[in-house]
């Protein structure tokens, strides 16, 4: 009896000091907004917004002049030789005489002979070092292919929002799965604590009325055993809770170790079972997130073809160079002669053949476009479906609850008739038994009933893609 007595510790409130911090109580609201905040899967897709921002923005800057500067040092190491096909001997210099008066000295027979072994009669040309920068801009002035991919880079952005907002509905739709799982768990909790007190309470009574000789050693010992089997179930309780708190603090992107717990019970829901499931027989599913998606997806590839087919239109460029050279046999940069060289003119490109590339590419983009249509439809067909399941569900739940309260009540009358007639001797402890039995069954069936509804409508709302601040 002192070790069943010790159990009691398990399912009764144990009187706590001052001093003792007790847990964090937040509102189903409270956890939300912290996940929107503090959720991984928010976060990742508010950075794949900004990527898809700066990508845009790198698209647009196709629009501006390119500029680019560039500087260039080429070493020599064997100059380039120049020949030309004329004598030589038939130019004078201006003002010379014939060649017999001429003063100027006549190469040796050993120097003609040498440059004509080194160069095969040509002439060297070029320094041995050649310096040159410059400054180069383009900018486009007719581009169509450029146009449209602006128009699909802001399309990326539009779809990269849809999907962050695809992400904070499902992200909303766990944590109100997992608090209601809380909710759950507690309500279970509370009933296996209920029967475990309950038998416990029998126990004393069996024991009383066997110390006066008025119940069996048979009943005795089945008053034990209720209470052995009634300590499981109220430790598989409350692990249950436990594990429940921390797959919410897990959605919701907090510590697990945070000392945290909820408001409420999941009776405070069941004003919100009276519900119309038929305002739903034609659902509006164009706020479903994978529609919109794959709206955008369809606006994308449509103008992808596009973008195709503008392949074939000629563009026009602006163009500008600006260049400096400079070429010397020493490093003395002081005495370089700088020599600039600078143009400005348009570029036009007319595509003519490629071999079959572009016209390949525009029957890819729409065979792209009709499977993507094909998944549409299959998408539509699927979401129309789930619709329709968690109505049923739904349905189920708000009839299951009203059986089940009135199960529960019968349940409990039953009960205590019995636990009055088991102690005037009217009853066995079988049908005590088989009475708690049923009043405990029907408390789980009326908790099934109203999380099965709750957990239905929040998926419900994630499918017809109702904000958050809509509900």
């Amino acid at each position: 009896m002192i070790g069943l007595l010790s159990l009691v510790a398990v399912a009764a409130p144990i009187a706590q000091p001052d001093t003792i911090p007790q847990p964090t109580v937040i509102t189903l609201e409270q956890a939300i907004e912290i996940a929107l905040s503090e959720n991984i899967s928010v976060k990742v897709a508010d950075q794949e917004i900004a990527r898809t921002q700066y990508a845009k923005r790198g698209t647009y800057a196709s629009l501006f002049p390119q500029i680019d500067g560039s500087a260039s040092y080429q070493r020599t190491i064997k100059r380039q030789v120049m020949y030309m096909d004329f004598d030589m001997g038939a130019f004078k210099l201006p003002g010379s005489g014939d060649s017999s008066s001429s003063t100027t000295p006549a190469p040796s027979s050993s120097s003609s002979s040498s440059g004509k072994s080194d160069t095969g009669g040509g002439i060297e040309v070029g320094r041995l070092n050649t310096w040159s920068a410059g400054l180069s801009a383009s900018m486009p002035i007719v581009n169509a292919q450029l146009w449209k991919s602006l128009a699909i880079s802001g399309q990326d952005v539009e779809l990269a929002v849809e999907k962050a907002r695809e992400s904070r509905l499902n992200m909303i739709t766990q944590v109100k799965t997992a608090y209601y799982g809380v909710l759950m768990a507690k309500e279970a909790f509370d009933v296996y604590r209920q029967v475990y007190e309950n038998a416990c309470e029998n126990l004393k009574q069996v024991e009383m009325m066997r110390n006066v000789d008025k119940v069996s050693e048979l009943d005795y010992v089945r008053a034990k055993t209720n209470v052995a089997n009634a300590i499981p179930n109220l430790y598989d309780s409350r692990n249950s809770v436990a594990l429940a708190l921390w797959q919410l603090k897990a959605v919701m992107g907090v510590d697990l170790d945070l000392d945290l717990d909820i408001a409420g019970s999941l009776q405070d829901y069941t004003t919100h079972m009276f519900y119309d499931i038929h305002r739903h027989d034609d659902p509006d599913i164009s706020a479903n997130s994978s529609m919109r998606q794959l709206a955008i997806q369809a606006e994308e590839l449509a103008n992808a073809v596009k973008l195709q087919k503008l392949s074939t239109v000629p563009s026009l460029a602006l163009a500008f160079s600006f260049n400096v050279n400079a070429m010397a046999n020493n490093y003395d940069f002081r005495e370089y002669n700088w020599s600039p060289y600078s143009f400005v003119g348009l570029t036009l490109s007319i595509p003519i053949f490629a071999g079959g590339k572009r016209f390949h590419a525009i029957k890819q983009a729409q065979v792209q476009a009709n499977q993507l249509d094909l998944q549409r439809q299959e998408a539509e067909r699927q979401l129309r479906i789930g619709i329709r399941q968690q109505l049923m569900t739904m349905e189920t739940a708000m009839n299951s609850l009203t059986s089940a309260r009135s199960a529960v009540e019968s349940a409990r009358k039953a009960y205590d008739i019995a636990a009055k007639a088991y102690n005037v001797g009217r009853s066995t402890l079988t049908d005590l038994n088989s009475a708690q039995l049923a009043l405990t069954q029907a408390r789980l069936s009326e908790t099934q009933a109203i999380y099965s509804f709750v957990t239905a409508k929040a998926s419900l709302e994630q499918l017809l893609g109702v904000d958050y601040e809509n509900q």
